[in-house]
């Protein structure tokens, strides 16, 4: 970083009365919630984590020093803003896999193409190679997953995702509340544009980072036994 642009004394300095305000806001919203999930609470936290990042980036900047303590992230949803009653709903789902065995993979949707040549990969081309898609679904990962996702259903994927040479990831799914049902074609184009956090009815997260947290407890309340106990 040039000397011109390096941040004053006064900015540091004006960035970290901005830090003990922001303390004073979440304090008051804290002492006065309403309930869990307040919403003053969630915007309180978000200006403080704010101005604290914007200090530490400015204290680091001018003196090459960092602030003691850290201000983790919130991942929570917002609180829910949408009807009480809600009569249309729209379910996002994410699952991330890794292509752990590829071979397998192309074997599994070679079978497939063999059995029914005409099938949609899913891109506008069909499986087989003699069919026109450049490539037949036994030499092409990304043919073979156009072959194996669109003939089974994601369920079914998950709950045989070694069988096509595939490991899990993470995996979440939202409920989310709308106004009225979309009409047909709608959205088709930008599927996941229109997610508004504050409609989320229920969301239901799977990872390994929670069988790790959990492993991590069990292992704080391990108690160590001396000799002969």
């Amino acid at each position: 970083m040039s000397d011109a642009a390096q941040p004053s004394a006064a900015e540091v300095r004006a960035a970290a009365e901005a830090v003990k305000a922001a303390l004073d806001r979440h304090l008051d919203a804290v002492e006065r919630r309403s309930g869990e999930g307040d919403p003053a609470v969630y915007a309180a936290f978000n200006e403080l984590a704010a101005a604290a990042e914007v200090y530490d980036e400015l204290l680091y900047d001018t003196y090459d020093e960092v602030t003691p303590f850290e201000i983790p992230g919130d991942d929570s949803l917002p609180a829910y803003a949408g009807p009480d009653e809600p009569s249309a709903l729209s379910v996002l789902i994410r699952r991330d896999y890794a292509v752990v065995e590829p071979q397998r993979l192309l074997s599994q949707a070679q079978r497939i193409v063999d059995l029914d040549p005409d099938l949609d990969t899913g891109n506008g081309r069909l499986g087989g190679g003699a069919a026109g898609s450049g490539a037949s679904a036994g030499e092409s990962v990304h043919a073979a997953l156009g072959v194996v996702f669109g003939e089974f259903e994601p369920d079914e994927i998950a709950s045989r995702h070694k069988e096509f040479g595939l490991e899990e990831g993470d995996s979440t799914l939202w409920v989310a509340a709308v106004e009225e049902p979309a009409e047909p074609g709608e959205w088709l184009s930008a599927p996941f544009d229109q997610a508004d956090p504050e409609q989320i009815v229920c969301r239901f997260d799977v990872s390994s980072v929670f069988d790790e947290e959990l492993d991590d407890e069990d292992e704080d309340d391990l108690e160590v036994l001396g000799p002969g106990t």
